[in-house]
């Protein structure tokens, strides 16, 4: 692995990262660490480029999702290997990652081994494809080149193209084109790359001892620094101030005769790759043979062109897929190979597995044929989009569902397709995911339920992430605070939704002290802030939520109090109101009760009076004192009636015009009346 390469961890668990580390550096990686999703991004968007990405899933936002959305959406990180980690033991979450362009996940805890396995084969993989697209690269500056030289007799403008585009391929700071003529010491620079107008400039091959050595063995000559190499030995003190320091000379050979030297220099050292000096190679080769044959008629240069070019795509298509053989016979995945019309060109052994043919029922065969009518359409639009006006470019899927018919079965088959141009085939690779969709459906259900659950709840129920972002707000909520959901829901933080220190104090209420409580709180009376910024009594039972043993947020069940104190306050009014009746009762209960107790002396006095009066002569003694007696007893009976018109009881006659009270009939008609109205509520049943 090249030392400019490095494994990046991206995980929050400091545990992880460590052990990762450690694992990934004994097996002779360059790590960077990172602890979280916003350092990830930073470092990424930073215009840092690792070789591979491991990359935790579960982080507080933004978490591992974002940064691989991110990623994939950045041309320059677009294609680089992403490996993630999860502990969520759950499929989708994992599909859900393959959908967003991850490369392979480990599940946590990982065995060291496996690891270093996967990362290893990602990397081999990516160097694959780097190699396939340099390769296409290559042969197309290769054929335009070829191209070009047999284009037109005008070879002047045509040379300088060629060594200007070969200079920009190897990235040389000069490509020039030398001709010699038999037995001559005198060569002729017929191209420069640096100079469009220069022709034919003679120079002095003894000043040139790499061209001689080149002219004399017919070998390529490669010099990675003139100031040390042994061929300049004899010509180094003759070298000019800054002159060229690395250097590569080809023969331009016909029929094993040397026409002269394709130059190329740079004024550093330099460690050439070989695809570069692979294309010098090929177009000194294509240059003489232009050269030597420029007289050509122009109708069989253009068979000659045609032919070589055809012979040439096929040796290299079959050159393209062989490094990918052992890859394609080992995948967990199915994967084929398709032309333009679903024809099958491939297919490695999973494929056949899960589509139940035969190698031989499968190669030369339409994919379509194998799936449902309904699908067949999708296919053909599938293909028809990698393959279109605009094709895709490697690296660039296109997914679909495809439902698959093996024997009695329907199979949903989770694709991806990216497109090989040069080609002009397709790599098709797929998986079984009939069990996952029919699980995933039945999860969208019961979320939908729960969701219509929480919606249709008479109580407000939010609920927030450990930062406090509000996550969920139900309409309940909406109609106790005044907002709408698309206001709250990551826009608001949960403690503006409460005076100042409430949302800290339910915290603290909730998790207890030290962190060690019971994870719940119930029934605490608070008031919030609604949106017009009045206070709104409501109590409060909410709980943490907990995900492997970590608290990942909290939700919160509010009961809006103003209906439930509003009713208490009438109620606790009409309490008041009965009690005063019952006393103006009591009281009315009283005076009869005394009326009823005065009756009997009182008619005892008033008729003792009247007969002692009757009897009494004019004159006798004590008459005067009678008649005072039986006036105050007079007037007693007239407090007594007035008693029975507050009391509502009956008064009847007694002596002359006198009334008394009828404490028998009141007491009666008193008694019927309290039988026959209903029980109050202090008399209810105990």
């Amino acid at each position: 692995m090249p030392k400019s390469q490095s494994v990046l961890i991206v995980d929050d668990d400091a545990i992880s990262r460590r052990v990762l580390a450690q694992a990934l550096e004994r097996a002779g990686f360059r790590t960077d660490v990172l602890t979280s999703g916003q350092e990830a991004l930073t470092w990424l968007m930073g215009g840092k480029v690792p070789a591979i990405v491991l990359l935790d899933l579960v982080m507080p936002p933004p978490d591992g999702y974002a940064v691989l959305r991110a990623m994939r959406a950045a041309d320059e990180l677009r294609e680089v290997p992403v490996v993630v980690l999860t502990a969520v033991d759950a499929d989708e979450e994992v599909t859900r990652a393959f959908d967003m362009g991850a490369d392979d996940f480990v599940r946590k805890p990982f065995k060291t081994a496996e690891l270093v396995a996967r990362i290893r084969s990602q990397l081999r993989m990516r160097e694959f494809v780097e190699a396939l697209e340099q390769r296409e690269r290559d042969a197309r500056v290769v054929l335009e080149l070829t191209q070009t030289l047999s284009s037109t007799l005008d070879f002047r403008n045509i040379l300088y193209t060629v060594v200007r585009r070969i200079a920009d391929v190897a990235r040389v700071d000069r490509c020039s084109i030398v001709l010699v003529r038999d037995a001559s010491q005198v060569g002729y620079v017929v191209a420069a790359s640096d100079d469009r107008e220069l022709r034919d400039l003679p120079i002095d091959l003894s000043k040139y001892p790499e061209i001689r050595r080149v002219l004399e063995t017919g070998e390529p000559l490669l010099v990675e620094d003139t100031s040390t190499d042994p061929v300049f030995d004899l010509v180094r003190s003759a070298l000019p101030p800054g002159s060229f320091r690395w250097l590569a000379c080809l023969p331009l050979m016909y029929e094993d005769k040397p026409l002269g030297v394709l130059f190329l220099r740079r004024r550093e050292p330099h460690r050439a790759k070989e695809h570069e000096l692979w294309v010098a190679k090929t177009v000194a080769s294509a240059t003489a043979i232009a050269l030597r044959n420029a007289s050509i008629m122009q109708n069989l240069r253009e068979q000659t062109r045609e032919s070589t070019y055809a012979r040439f795509e096929a040796e290299r298509r079959i050159r393209a897929l062989e490094p990918y053989a052992d890859f394609f016979h080992s995948s967990a995945d199915g994967i084929v190979v398709l032309d333009a019309e679903a024809i099958v060109l491939f297919s490695n052994p999973r494929a056949r597995e899960i589509l139940g043919r035969t190698e031989g029922e499968l190669s030369r065969k339409s994919l379509g044929d194998l799936l449902t009518e309904d699908d067949q359409p999708k296919l053909r639009s599938l293909l028809a989009d990698l393959f279109g006006s605009r094709p895709r470019r490697l690296g660039q899927p296109a997914t679909q569902d495809l439902v698959a018919l093996v024997g009695d079965e329907r199979r949903i088959l989770a694709v991806s397709c990216v497109v090989m141009e040069a080609e002009e085939t397709a790599l098709l690779t797929f998986r079984d995911v009939t069990q996952e969709r029919a699980t995933e459906a039945e999860l969208t259900k019961t979320k939908e339920f729960l969701e219509r659950v929480i919606d249709s709840s008479v109580d407000a129920i939010i609920s927030v992430d450990m930062t406090g972002t509000v996550l969920l707000f139900n309409h309940a909520a909406e109609k106790v605070f005044g907002y709408s959901a698309s206001q709250v829901v990551g826009q608001i933080n949960v403690r503006d939704l409460y005076p100042f220190g409430v949302s800290r104090e339910i915290m603290q209420l909730i998790r207890g002290a030290d962190h060690g409580g019971p994870g719940r709180l119930e029934r605490f009376q608070t008031e919030v802030v609604a949106h017009d910024g009045s206070r709104i009594p409501v109590s409060i039972s909410a709980a943490l939520i907990v995900d492997r043993g970590r608290p990942i947020g909290s939700v919160g069940v509010m009961t809006d109090l103003r209906d439930r104190l509003r009713m208490e306050a009438s109620l606790a009014a009409a309490q008041e109101e009965l009690r005063t009746r019952e006393k103006q009762a009591l009281i009315a209960e009283l005076a009869g009760a005394a009326a009823h107790e005065l009756n009997q002396p009182l008619t005892s006095v008033l008729g003792y009076a009247e007969i002692i009066r009757r009897r009494a002569k004019e004159g006798q003694p004590h008459l005067r004192e009678m008649e005072s007696l039986a006036a105050e007893a007079e007037r007693m009976a007239e407090i007594v009636r007035k008693i029975g018109k507050i009391t509502k009881y009956e008064t009847m006659a007694y002596v002359g015009d006198a009334k008394i009270i009828d404490l028998d009939r009141s007491s009666a008609e008193e008694s019927s009346r309290r039988s026959s109205k209903p029980p109050k509520e202090s008399e209810g049943v105990k």
